[in-house]
């Protein structure tokens, strides 16, 4: 049996592949086995086994801060209190804009209540542009006043997005003159 930390082409060990191998021990169960080098490491540090074991929370290789945007435009969150869990789903995510009144009220939210986004950004989940209304009165101010402040919100948007870009042009150019100033030297 190999020792730890062996290393042998391929065909030495029976594969088809002219490749090195390590021979390593997976980091959670210590199980050995021949695995691929690539750049002086091994690709895989965890056997097959383990890697297939999912993980979750922050655990998990597919973490991301337990926040991420919805094709809608909403923003889901992954619940770490469990006071609020009555408001999650099975999976124990939530509606950021929904968390967020909820917080600030201090209580669950109640299936009937909608949290109405102000100015029509829906990740914009400021407690100020944010409202509770009924189903009734949130159909009414999309109706009505909610055209206004829509525009309003796309305007300021548009404004905040725009400087952004001003910002990123020139710091673009900057980078770029100093890249000319070094290929001529």
């Amino acid at each position: 049996m190999p020792h730890l930390g062996e290393k042998r082409n391929g065909q030495e060990i029976g594969k088809k592949s002219h490749h090195a191998f390590i021979w390593h021990a997976c980091e959670l169960c210590g199980k050995e086995r021949w695995v691929t080098v690539r750049r002086g490491q091994p690709v895989a540090v965890r056997c097959y086994t383990c890697t297939r074991q999912r993980a979750k929370g922050k655990d998990s290789f597919w973490w991301r801060g337990g926040r991420r945007k919805q094709g809608d435009g909403y923003i889901l969150v992954l619940l770490q209190e469990e006071f609020f869990r009555p408001m999650a789903s099975k999976a124990g995510l939530l509606l950021e804009h929904r968390l967020v009144m909820a917080k600030s009220l201090g209580r669950c939210l109640h299936e009937w209540e909608i949290v109405h986004h102000k100015n029509g950004i829906r990740d914009d989940n400021r407690i100020e542009n944010l409202e509770l209304m009924t189903r009734g009165g949130h159909a009414q101010a999309h109706t009505t006043g909610y055209r206004e402040g829509y525009q309003a919100g796309i305007a300021d948007g548009r404004t905040k997005q725009v400087q952004e870009l001003k910002e990123e042009i020139r710091l673009l150019r900057w980078q770029l003159k100093e890249d000319l100033v070094r290929v001529k030297l």
